[in-house]
Parts: structure tokens; C-alpha cells; sequence
């Protein structure tokens, strides 16, 4: 089968290796019909996920249809359309049962897809633990619909959940990329009084005015006099970070009002710090971590019931054989370029 590759620092290359096999009981083989690249994959190729494995298929976001299960998997079956959550969890362990399933105490427990063991950017993808790891797609919603549930969309969920948004907060969200859209859209899901978006491209600008045309709108350089004169209590009452970069970070902590909460969804590529002076006395509580993923069939539903909508955000199409041009105008932003999808056409 075809497979993007993860062959060494800066290099990822389109290799054929053989069709994966059940290893385990509680395994399944899924034939992946639809995947897309993330800014994960992105550090991966950068060298900024050293926990990484050089000759792993990599990609964490895809949909596709069970060819086959374990003994032992009886949530999903053969001829399925499911989603594929990007972490592995085996479910049992103290942080699987209180829903912390990113720190699964499994060897592969966490982000293992696309970074320990082999991806779904490729024909086929060996899931283990499906019975935690796939969710059954509703008849009435399309690969495209779907294909963000397993990670970005997770992504964004969660850090609405943890933030404890409430009706009456001024909500600002650092950063309107694919995850930052993620998160926007789910954080309208908890009706704040209003939310900002904090954003420095043009085109990720009049992206957000097109399709969220109620949400205000401000650039880095004015964000602080901006969130301090529209919100009650001259700062954000909750900060999402999902921009990723020093000058963002620094602004989540600026921006909120004191006794504010301040999550971190983003990935940095180096150490950040906190200027405990500079922030003493503003009694901040900050939450950061990697995706809980476990939230996808509710995701499902409310894709379902149409109160979540993320196809807006493909704005590409390819062919798995092509991926490297698609890789070239995601990493590059090249294009308008919000996400792509790359899609699997039968070869036999």
C-alpha cells in the first residue's frame, strides 16, 4: 500500500509498505477513505516531536471504512464508516476511567497514531484498541463532515469543556487556524456573552468575518486595549491560546482579567515561561495539556443535529498520491489554504 513516511528530520516521502495485520484482539484494520494533514505533522517534519519514530506512516487525522476486527473489538464491525481518534487509550487504566485518556499508562497510550506507530496517510491503518479508538459515523453525516472529530475538532471541544465557559464571559481565542476555528465553534456551543478572535492574517481574518460574522475580530498589536475595552471587567474572563508562538502565549496571560482562566491548547516549538512578577497578583489559573479525546460520539451528534459544521475549513483537495504538493501549500499557506483533504481512490 502507499504510505507518507516519516524517514528523518526535515524528510517525509511516499513508500510502499505491506498492508497491516491484526496484532492484537482488540485490534482493527481500517481502510482509510479520507485523512487530512495537522500542524502536528508539521513538527514532526520539524524535528519538534522527539518522540517521533523515523520510518512511521504518519497523519493522525482520517475516517474510513473497518475491514477487519479482533476477537475481542465488539463496539465497531466490518463494512463501518468510523472516525479514528488520535489518541490511544486502552480505557481501564485510573486516568482512561476519569477521562484523562491522553495519559494512558499503555506503551502506546496518547498520540501514537502518526508519531509511535504507523498513520493513517496511507491505503490502510492498523487501530489499536478500537473498541476506545473508533466511533461509528451517522448515516446522515459525510466523510467530510466527520473528518475533523478524532483531533482538531476533539481538540477544541475539550478545551471548551475545561475553560468552564459560562454565559456571561467575554471569551478570547488566540489564533484563528484550523484549531482556533475548532475551538470558536466550540466554544459557541456555551452561548458566552461574546468572544473574540485574535488573529494576524489577512486571509484567516476575512475567513472568520465571512462565516462567524458575529464574533469581534482584533490583531495582535491591539488585542489588549482591544479585549480590556470590550469585555465588563477590562479583561477576558477566558483565554484560549491556539496560536502557539512566544508573542501569543505572552498575550494569553496579558489579556485575561484577574482570577481568569487561561488554557493552552497550542504545540510550541520551544520552551515558554512565566514572568511570575510581571503576572503576580492577577491569581490566574492556567490548563494546558494534550487532547482528551474522548468526547467524539457526542461530537457526532451534534454534527448530526447540524449544530457543528467544519467543512468551511477544506478548502483543498488531493489524491493520497499527491500529497506532497498538498503538503507544500499547507505548510507554505499557500493559496488561502485552511486544511486540506486527501483523498483515497481504490487502486484494484
Amino acid at each position: 500500500m502507499i504510505t507518507y513516511t516519516y524517514i528523518g528530520h526535515g524528510k517525509f516521502e511516499l513508500i510502499e509498505k505491506p498492508i497491516p495485520k491484526l496484532q492484537d484482539s482488540r485490534d482493527a484494520i481500517v481502510r482509510i477513505t479520507l485523512s487530512s494533514i495537522c500542524t502536528s505533522d508539521l513538527h514532526i517534519k520539524n524535528g519538534s516531536v522527539p518522540r517521533a519514530i523515523p520510518g512511521i506512516t504518519v497523519g493522525h487525522e482520517m475516517v474510513g471504512v473497518v475491514e477487519k476486527v479482533g476477537s475481542d473489538v465488539t463496539c465497531v464491525k466490518p463494512s463501518d464508516r468510523v472516525t479514528i481518534n488520535v489518541e490511544t487509550f486502552c480505557g481501564k487504566c485510573f486516568f482512561c476511567k476519569h477521562g484523562y485518556v491522553n495519559n494512558c499508562i499503555d506503551p502506546h497510550g496518547g498520540w501514537a497514531l502518526g508519531c509511535r506507530i504507523d498513520g493513517g496517510q496511507a491505503e490502510y491503518v492498523r487501530v489499536p484498541y478500537a473498541d476506545q479508538g473508533l466511533n461509528r459515523i451517522p448515516e446522515t453525516v459525510s466523510d467530510e463532515q466527520a473528518l475533523f472529530v478524532g483531533d482538531i475538532l476533539a481538540t477544541g471541544f475539550w478545551a471548551a469543556r475545561i475553560s468552564e465557559i459560562k454565559p456571561e464571559d467575554t471569551i478570547l481565542i488566540i489564533g484563528a487556524g484550523p484549531t482556533g476555528i475548532c475551538t470558536l465553534l466550540c466554544a459557541m456551543l456555551h452561548s458566552p456573552k461574546r468572544i473574540i478572535v485574535c488573529e494576524k492574517s489577512p486571509e484567516r481574518i476575512q475567513f472568520v468575518r465571512k462565516h462567524y460574522p458575529n464574533i469581534l475580530i482584533t490583531e495582535p498589536e491591539n488585542c489588549k486595549e482591544f479585549v480590556s475595552r470590550h469585555s465588563d471587567h477590562k479583561g477576558a474572563d477566558v483565554v484560549l491560546e491556539v496560536a502557539g508562538s512566544d508573542e501569543s502565549f505572552r498575550l494569553a496571560w496579558e489579556c485575561a482579567r484577574p482570577n481568569a482562566i487561561v488554557t493552552i491548547v497550542a504545540l510550541y516549538d520551544k520552551p515558554q515561561y512565566l514572568p511570575l512578577p510581571d503576572m503576580y497578583g492577577k491569581n490566574l489559573t492556567f490548563k494546558t495539556g494534550g487532547v482528551d479525546g474522548c468526547d467524539c460520539e457526542e461530537i457526532l451528534h451534534l454534527i448530526q443535529e447540524g449544530k457543528i459544521d467544519t467543512t468551511p475549513l477544506i478548502t483543498h483537495r488531493f489524491e493520497l498520491k499527491d500529497i506532497a504538493k498538498a503538503y507544500h501549500i499547507f505548510e507554505n499557506r499557500l493559496d488561502r489554504v485552511i486544511k486540506v483533504a486527501i483523498e483515497n481512490k481504490p487502486r484494484f
